[in-house]
């Protein structure tokens, strides 16, 4: 398909008409222009009209002469008689820009000479068309709804920005949008239509103001450089009652859309009771078909809930330091005391503003905060903090504090390695949980605080539930094929021999020959006694064929290889936790070459459905605000294109690619 620039294409109809000012206004002439005879003539203040721009003084300083008819008038002549010249005998003089580029040749359009008017105004209609394009993209990319547009603020603004300027109407808007939104999609599809290795898939859930429930279904692969992709497939409403059925109708029908139903092999979902029972029913389907299906629950969504059993007990302390912080923040005096307690009492460092947000960051701030500094500024503007209310705490509650921020700060670090880790398999966030798995029975072993041991019991149990749900087969088979993790790093209880050979019947029939890539599965998923490319019929003749005696030969043999690549690459130590585990096998795929196939699939599988900073920092609420306050109608171009282009998908319409970009620097170019 031909791609075109945006200046090239045929505008949107309706989008702009073409606006002619004919004058910026005339001035009423109170002043006689003729002196009374016998009369002295008063003396008369310095012009300043904008008119007189465009006429130009005699050297004689007696008369004015029109810089494009070349008519003299006396240096008394009012300027509205001088208006009325213009208006009347070159109408549109106000489009020249530059009055240093009148001469005695210049045209100005008048009813003889319309077509010159019209290449006067034919840039300015263009720019003000191409408004509404960066006025679209704007609304995309910050997640404003539509409706903005009709706003009487915004449209004020744009009146006095450029009174001719003309907004396109809210509907015009949204089926642009929509025309966008298809467009890139066909881009997406195309671009995944040459991904050679299986693409995974993650679903997050949202429920919107309109209480619509949202799930938006990613993509992601890894090409064959070694470099993982990831990509927004759709944005689904989920029908009522938004049960198991309704996400599964959902989700096979953007699997179908994208052609991925031979190419997709696991699913990690937000751990919600109805995600699993789609994904449970999706693994049956595909079962029935002979094609290896797998989905696991998330990791990050599963630490968040041990941590949220962690502080359940301490929420109304938190609540009250938030509380504090918030006004703090808020008032300069407040902040500049606190600031000064921090340094005097030598506590800290902190970091300001202070991070107030109800996410984990923000709880595990509330706990770090200088209690002493927090004291003293709290008695210091007690009458100005807190609505007249007491916000001080007493020493029991800082010593709870103080006892749970040391609990927890292992587990800060570890939320914080994950949301900076580059690559999350699920190698690495079942080593986290694993990690926080031992924190918790350490602390329930050797605290000497019942309250303490009994939220770590909850924060243990929670732990358990998670890891019971995500031990299994297939996940040991992504565990172990991370270099850093293999089998001296994976849990103890994922780490049994029984998963290990599961491993390596799935490797034998799925990665043993190319041609057979993931052909054929058991009922579970793991073992059997399949072994692809065998014939049932051969296998059941008691003669059998010379050729076929030498085949069976070289497929032993190049199982046995096969095998080899696995139990050699067991046999080698792990690698160190801050190896890039992509850079690793793009270094050893060629000692690996079958096994280096599985990995590049595997590997793509995610621990987490959402990035773990979504979770626990402040970048959660401030994606639930952008997307809870999108009405229907909004949702899916504004999130998918804001994404794609994000991802490097061009912003297009039809077959016009739009290069804001270029546009701006053609703009400043021109107006230079």
């Amino acid at each position: 398909m031909e791609t075109r620039s945006l200046m090239d294409m045929t505008l949107v109809s309706g989008a702009i008409e073409p606006c002619v000012n004919t004058g910026i206004g005339t001035s009423s002439d109170k002043a006689n222009s003729n002196s009374i005879a016998g009369q002295p003539v008063k003396k008369k203040k310095a012009m300043t009209s904008l008119y007189l721009k465009y006429f130009e003084t005699a050297s004689d300083g007696k008369t004015r002469r029109c810089k494009f008819c070349k008519q003299s008038y006396s240096i008394a002549t009012a300027t509205g008689n001088l208006g009325r010249h213009l208006n009347n005998r070159h109408p549109g003089y106000d489009q020249i820009r530059d009055t240093a580029e009148v001469g005695p040749h210049t045209t100005i359009a008048n009813d003889s000479t319309s077509k010159s008017l019209s290449s006067i105004q034919a840039k300015p209609q263009i720019d003000r068309d191409l408004i509404n394009w960066f006025l679209l993209k704007f609304l995309i990319n910050a997640s404003l709804p539509f409706s903005t547009l009709e706003d009487e603020s915004f449209i004020s603004l744009y009146k006095f920005l450029d009174p001719r300027a003309k907004i396109w109407p809210r509907e015009q808007a949204e089926a642009v949008s929509l025309q966008v939104f298809q467009s890139m999609q066909e881009d997406v599809r195309a671009s995944l239509q040459n991904v050679s290795s299986k693409i995974c898939l993650t679903l997050d859930f949202w429920t919107s103001c309109e209480e619509i429930l949202y799930m938006s279904v990613t993509g992601h692969w890894i090409d064959d450089m070694w470099h993982m992709h990831k990509v927004l497939l759709n944005i689904c409403h989920i029908a009522y009652p938004c049960s198991g059925p309704e996400i599964l109708y959902a989700l096979t029908r953007v699997i179908s859309s994208f052609d991925l139903d031979m190419r997709i092999v696991s699913c990690t979902t937000n751990n919600s009771q109805q995600a699993g029972h789609a994904c449970q029913l999706l693994m049956e389907q595909m079962d029935s078909q002979k094609r290896p299906f797998f989905y696991i629950p998330c990791g990050a969504h599963a630490l968040k809930m041990i941590l949220e059993g962690g502080l359940v007990n301490l929420k109304p302390i938190l609540s009250k330091i938030r509380e504090f912080m918030i006004e703090v923040n808020s008032n300069c005096d407040a902040l500049e005391d606190f600031k000064q307690m921090v340094a005097l009492y030598q506590e800290g460092p902190l970091k300001f503003p202070i991070d107030t947000s109800a996410s984990w960051n923000g709880d595990f701030t509330m706990l770090d905060l200088a209690p002493n500094a927090v004291d003293n500024t709290m008695k210091k503007h007690e009458e100005t903090i807190g609505g007249g209310c007491s916000l001080t705490l007493p020493p029991s509650e800082y010593s709870a504090i103080n006892i749970l921020h040391q609990f927890l700060d292992q587990f800060y670090k570890t939320t914080t390695n994950l949301c900076t880790t580059k690559i999350r398999t699920v190698g690495l966030v079942l080593f986290f949980i694993d990690h926080i798995a031992d924190l918790i029975t350490s602390c329930r072993d050797d605290s000497c605080q019942d309250w303490l041991k009994t939220l770590a019991d909850d924060m243990y149990n929670r732990a358990r539930s998670f890891t019971g749900q995500v031990y299994n087969g297939f996940t040991f088979m992504c565990a172990i094929l991370d270099p850093r993790i293999k089998r001296e790093l994976v849990p103890d209880a994922l780490n049994s021999d029984k998963n290990l050979e599961e491993a390596r019947g799935f490797f034998l029939r799925e990665y043993s020959k190319n041609n057979n890539h993931f052909m054929v599965i058991t009922s579970n998923g793991f073992g059997g006694a399949h072994e692809s490319g065998f014939s049932s019929s051969i296998e059941n003749t008691d003669a059998v064929s010379f050729a076929e005696e030498i085949a069976r030969k070289r497929r032993r043999s190049n199982i046995s290889l096969t095998k080899d690549e696995l139990s050699q690459y067991l046999t080698e130590p792990p690698a160190a936790m801050t190896t890039d585990a992509l850079d690793w096998w793009r270094a050893n795929s060629a000692r690996f070459p079958r096994l280096s196939i599985m990995a590049r699939d595997l590997l793509a599988v995610q621990g987490t459905s959402v990035e773990p900073d979504e979770l626990f920092t402040s970048r959660g609420e401030d994606l639930h605000k952008r997307r809870y306050c999108l009405p229907f109608v909004n949702v899916r171009p504004v999130l998918c294109v804001s994404s794609w282009i994000q991802s490097g998908y061009k912003f297009r319409l039809g077959p016009t690619e739009i290069d804001f970009d270029s546009l701006v620097e053609t703009g400043v170019g021109k107006r230079g």
